[in-house]
């Protein structure tokens, strides 16, 4: 298991653009629609083959019958980072360990093809602070179409009451020194450095 990308969930797209770059100085760039989850979402590259994704339900689409992924039918506030996501070569081997991960799902936008783990309620164990798990699927991958930022990720900071367990859940599987398991109140901060200076999304 690897760090694939970050998530910052927003009541709109707009919003979510305008707090990333407000705190971050850098522009996103276009990304596109999740038919399946009627979602849509914006892109920042980051150094290491990693990327930001500020993601949103999207008012076009049609509402599906399930609920959406990374429990955004239950968010509201300001935006925020909400979700991690780790790249795995076997989805079905990594679902296996951890059922709680959710049931896998095909996914697709463009010629992008991938699955993920999604729980059926949406909502992902430890307050959505169990990362999302992805499989892509061929040799596409988001990161290597995103312009270089020149921003690289320093440290992603996983804050909640039960930190502990939820860090020894992952170690079998999970070894990344910048992933730092924190216990108190539920939430995440990426701290990234930029051409501008260092910066933390909360």
């Amino acid at each position: 298991m690897k760090l694939d990308h970050l998530a910052v969930a927003a009541e709109s797209l707009e919003a979510g653009h305008d707090w990333v770059e407000a705190r971050l100085g850098l522009r996103l760039q276009q990304g596109g629609n999740h038919a399946h989850f009627g979602t849509h979402n914006l892109l920042l590259g980051l150094e290491d083959g990693i990327y930001l994704e500020v993601i949103a339900i999207n008012p076009a689409a049609a509402a599906p019958s399930y609920p959406r992924w990374f429990d955004l039918d239950r968010f509201e506030g300001a935006p925020r980072l909400n979700n991690w996501i780790c790249q795995v070569d076997d989805l079905a081997d990594l679902v296996a360990r951890y059922p709680e991960a959710g049931r896998p799902v095909s996914l697709s936008r463009g010629n992008l093809r991938w699955q993920m783990a999604v729980p059926e309620d949406g909502a992902l164990p430890y307050d959505n602070l169990f990362p999302a798990v992805i499989e892509w699927e061929g040799d596409q991958h988001p990161s290597a179409r995103l312009t270089a930022s020149g921003a690289r990720l320093e440290r992603l900071v996983i804050a909640h009451p039960e930190a502990k367990a939820l860090e020894a859940a992952l170690s079998p599987v999970l070894g990344d020194a910048r992933i730092v398991f924190e216990c108190g109140a539920a939430g995440m901060r990426a701290e990234i450095a930029t051409p501008s200076g260092r910066r933390t999304l909360g």
